[in-house]
């Protein structure tokens, strides 16, 4: 009997000391994996808020304040000549250019959003009932989205071409089509509305196979026809893809620059605000203040929709 108490002394749990010890050790351990783990945080947040800083916000800021001056970028900056709102009084009622540019940035948004965001939502819908060959059109119709736009534009050319041109190869017809200023802002519009298309199609069908089956079911249930469930089920319920795809459509008609650039540096019938921008700032004349007033138009209108798409997105958050 008087070995028990020996045999459970061997077994006994380890002293209150060295438990605290190694329980010390481990909360050190945890200490400095939440020190580290607050360093990296503060990096992934610090650097993204600095480069976005500086290479956005920073330029933008420089932008509205070079717009109030008639800089040519070459004299010292303390010889810079303050004229105030004059810039835009000129934009406004002395540039013949910025009316068509602002006609055939609307016509743009228009042609985008009346027609190819609704192809690209049709396109979506079709996609995603699962067809066979889904994932070849999917990527077949989102390619043009990877090409940069001076390449779509250089492969249009090798359609709207007037001598060797697929268009009138096959037509039998001489239209210059990039040279004539009557139709030559059609013919781009259908090879930027070509690229938006397979993005829209992207946005949508990520919305749609986010949408709860049983929406689908209920309406199925209640003998409502696929077209009906879309349009009073579906579609309502995207709300926050709807305006995502809206913001990406107004900035996409005014940011709206390499094609037109490629074909003829937005002159003869092409005229953008992007491109008239280009022209004033880095062109023969270089009037920075000048060109910073119209891409300060640009901006204001660019943030009177990202601030809608904000707020919307935040307060379905409170929700």
């Amino acid at each position: 009997m008087s070995d028990l108490p020996l045999i459970h002394a061997d077994r006994a749990v380890p002293p209150p000391a060295a438990t605290t010890a190694t329980g010390g050790g481990r909360g050190r351990r945890l200490r400095l994996l939440s020190g580290t783990d607050r360093v990296v945080i503060t990096l992934m947040v610090l650097v993204p808020l600095l480069l976005v800083l500086g290479l956005v916000w920073l330029p933008a800021g420089a932008t509205v304040l070079l717009s109030g001056t008639n800089w040519d970028g070459i004299g010292p900056i303390g010889e810079i000549d303050w004229v105030g709102l004059k810039n835009y009084d000129d934009v406004v009622h002395n540039y013949p250019p910025f009316v068509p540019a602002v006609q055939n940035n609307l016509l743009w948004l228009a042609a985008l959003f009346v027609v190819a965001t609704p192809f690209g939502m049709f396109l979506a819908v079709l996609l995603d009932k699962e067809l066979r060959g889904s994932r070849f059109y999917q990527t077949a119709l989102y390619l043009p989205v990877v090409l940069s736009l001076a390449l779509v534009g250089f492969i249009w050319q090798l359609i709207y071409s007037r001598d060797q041109g697929l268009l009138n190869g096959v037509f039998g017809g001489e239209t210059d089509w990039y040279g004539d200023p009557n139709v030559n802002i059609w013919a781009v519009l259908v090879a930027a509305g070509w690229r938006h298309v397979g993005y829209i199609m992207l946005l949508y069908l990520a919305g749609l196979k986010g949408v709860d089956p049983s929406l689908r079911e209920a309406a199925a249930v209640d003998g409502s026809s696929e077209t009906s469930t879309f349009f009073r089920v579906v579609f309502p319920v995207m709300r926050p893809i709807n305006i995502i795809v809206l913001v990406v459509t107004v900035i996409e008609s005014l940011r709206a620059f390499d094609l037109v650039w490629v074909i003829n540096k937005g002159r003869n019938g092409l005229e953008l605000i992007s491109a008239l921008v280009t022209q004033n700032v880095v062109g023969e004349a270089s009037r920075i203040g000048f060109g910073s007033a119209l891409a300060t138009i640009m901006l204001a209108v660019s943030l009177i929709f990202i601030t809608i798409y904000l707020w919307t997105v935040m307060r379905e958050d409170k929700r």
